[in-house]
């Protein structure tokens, strides 16, 4: 039954009342500690994990009680949908999000793809554009024009549209456009930024690292290297048939190159991969552009008149690179995880030989064509590979095309353990290793099948080749299967608000659990704690998605309660938030309670942080805006950390 707040208050708009239960009782506005609720007290434990097995994933080690995640802060990445978004998403990303319904994009939505609509929203002349300035996608939708018949023209012809199968997946509505229409506003051909100049003389051979790691101008935070992890263990965490696949990872970083006395990997810290596109979608596109074998592979001098490109956070400056063109393509343009821009369809049609596809592509980067442009934006996910398909004819060179293409970013994910205990030991020593999962991030290919993030297809890769030699008898790191990855040096709010002592709760979903086994883990091995943690986790069906079971180091039963969005009742994370609102009002006003929150901003976020308000709502009997404003000092106390 729910709560019903006093006479005479209104209840706030959006507010959902927190049930009355064992763990919830919201007439009662004393923050008190649970009595009656199922709870552990974690003291310290030693445990002796075997070995010699492959899949023990960590030993006892001495470690500093302390760690301290303050580090140097990493530029600003743009958001990406693989661990992106969960990936720009993914991939992403720390937490993967989930795809928006029927696959859209997580990006704006055209305020309208009628030019007189637009024009009575911006007014005559257009002193009303600054109240969509927020809503815009940033890409001109707001300067739609009608596309006009010719007045001379007594047929009108509509254009021929390819006809091929990448073309009609784009989905696009082009009106009356002909071969005739008149188009404005047309952006102007970019100009040439980089190039390709032959070596003098013969070229020196070479090794090639491409397929296994970066060169060494992608430097994601120089002047510091992408490290070569060596894949010590992987293993499938969901069963066969769950929606999504999460695979768990043992990188050693033994061998980690120090960087500074108080840089380390920390509980609840992250790593960056520098994953590569796919060889088979880099051919595709060698073989789309007609780039001859036997240049793909060949040394050139690249020189660029400025920009970080293709470093990830280097210097804006000229270079001059010896490197590969499957390199570049490999390493540092991102092919599929971004919208397509207006300058990559302004280069297309430039290059574009059939008539019909050159005024397409033109009537994308002009005003006429804003809203077909804005349904492409914001609309499923497309590639470069697809839209190359799409428009076979447009054979740009390939430095113009990269041009106009986005960096390849790394892709960030949750430590999964506490990094300052796990070590294997190999006979002659212990090899650290450090401990990650990652979800698969799928969206539906053009061509039929499923299309995984950059990251997460990378990760997917490596498990599956390690997976397989285990389930042959062979050793994995026999393979010398390796992840190019760095320490993260973000400021991640999960391992800078870590504390030793106190009571937290620790919710999560998907993937979005895996940092908070580092902090059990931790708790357990700390010499002078006995206080008390809940953990929420979501999933789907805990038959088939539910990873780390039995896995904590604890009795899960008496701190994790497991909320499932299609098995058992249909719930999700927030609810269980309403139904513990005692325990969330205690930890919200314990001197030294936290609540974390670690999952997709949007949706599970999101859901989480309104479920809080109602509890704060309800037990503090207070309305919407007073509510807000109390979540948002304790924000700032860290206490609740998302």
């Amino acid at each position: 039954m729910g709560h019903t707040h006093p006479e005479g208050q209104p209840q706030p708009e959006g507010h959902i009342c927190c049930p009355e239960t064992n763990t919830s009782h919201p007439n009662d506005p004393i923050p008190a500690e649970p009595k009656d609720i199922p709870q552990i007290k974690l003291a310290p434990i030693i445990t002796d994990r075997p070995t010699d097995s492959i899949n023990s994933s960590a030993t006892s080690l001495n470690y500093a009680s302390s760690s301290n995640p303050e580090s140097p802060t990493t530029p600003a990445t743009e958001p990406h949908v693989d661990n992106n978004l969960e990936e720009l998403k993914d991939e992403g990303i720390i937490a993967i999000a989930p795809a928006p319904p029927e696959g859209r994009r997580l990006s704006h939505q055209p305020i309208s793809s009628d030019p007189e609509e637009v024009k009575k929203i911006l007014g005559e002349g257009g002193e009303n554009r600054n109240l969509i300035d927020k809503v815009c996608c940033g890409e001109g939708c707001c300067k739609l024009e009608a596309l006009e018949l010719d007045p001379q023209s007594k047929d009108h012809v509509p254009v021929v549209v390819p006809d091929n199968n990448a073309f009609r997946s784009l989905k696009l509505k082009l009106g009356p456009l002909s071969l005739d229409s008149k188009l404005t506003r047309t952006l102007e051909l970019p100009e040439e930024v980089l190039s390709f100049v032959p070596l003098a003389g013969r070229a020196a051979s070479f090794d090639s690292t491409v397929q296994k790691h970066p060169p060494r101008f992608v430097t994601p935070h120089p002047p510091f290297e992408v490290f070569s992890a060596k894949v010590h263990h992987a293993r499938e965490l969901t069963k066969p048939s769950a929606e999504k696949r999460t695979y768990h990872f043992d990188l050693d970083v033994t061998d980690y190159p120090e960087e500074s006395g108080t840089v380390d990997f920390v509980v609840g810290g992250a790593i960056g991969v520098c994953a590569p596109n796919s060889e088979e979608v880099v051919n595709e596109i060698f073989d789309l552009l007609g780039v001859p074998r036997f240049v793909r592979d060949k040394q050139v001098i690249l020189k660029t008149t400025g920009g970080r490109w293709p470093t990830i956070w280097g210097d804006e400056m000229p270079r001059e690179l010896t490197t590969t063109r499957r390199e570049l393509l490999t390493w540092c343009s991102d092919l599929q995880s971004y919208p397509p821009s207006k300058l990559l369809f302004r280069v297309l049609a430039e290059y574009a030989h059939a008539p019909n596809e050159k005024k397409i592509l033109q009537y994308l980067s002009s005003a006429q064509g804003q809203a077909a442009f804005c349904d492409l934006r914001t609309g499923p996910h497309l590639t470069i590979t697809q839209i190359l398909n799409a428009f076979s004819s447009s054979q740009p060179p390939l430095n113009r095309l990269i041009s106009v293409l986005s960096t390849l970013m790394p892709r960030f994910y949750s430590l999964s353990q506490d990094p300052m205990i796990s070590c294997q030991r190999d006979g002659s020593g212990c090899r650290r290793l450090i401990e990650m999962a990652v979800t698969v991030h799928e969206t539906p290919n053009w061509r039929g099948g499923p299309r995984k993030g950059v990251g997460s297809g990378f990760m997917e890769r490596v498990a599956h080749r390690a997976m397989a030699a285990t389930d042959n008898g062979i050793n994995p790191l026999t393979l010398d299967l390796r992840v190019p990855m760095f320490r993260g040096l973000m400021a991640n709010p999960l391992a800078r608000e870590f504390c030793m002592d106190g009571p937290m709760m620790l919710i999560g979903s998907g993937v979005g659990i895996a940092p908070f086994r580092g902090f059990v883990h931790r708790r357990l091995r700390s010499d002078n704690v006995t206080n008390k943690v809940w953990v929420v986790q979501g999933i789907r069906d805990s038959l088939l998605d539910e990873i780390y079971s039995g896995d904590w180091g604890v009795q899960e039963d008496k701190i994790k309660t497991i909320v499932q969005s299609r098995g058992g009742q249909h719930e999700y994370v927030q609810d269980a938030v309403r139904h513990q609102a005692d325990i969330v009002w205690f930890l919200l006003n314990a001197l030294d309670g936290r609540i974390f929150v670690c999952g997709s901003a949007k949706g599970m976020g999101e859901g989480v942080e309104r479920a809080v308000v109602d509890v704060v709502i309800d037990k503090g009997n207070l309305n919407g805006e007073e509510a807000w404003a109390f979540l948002e000092g304790k924000k700032k106390e860290g206490v609740y950390i998302a």
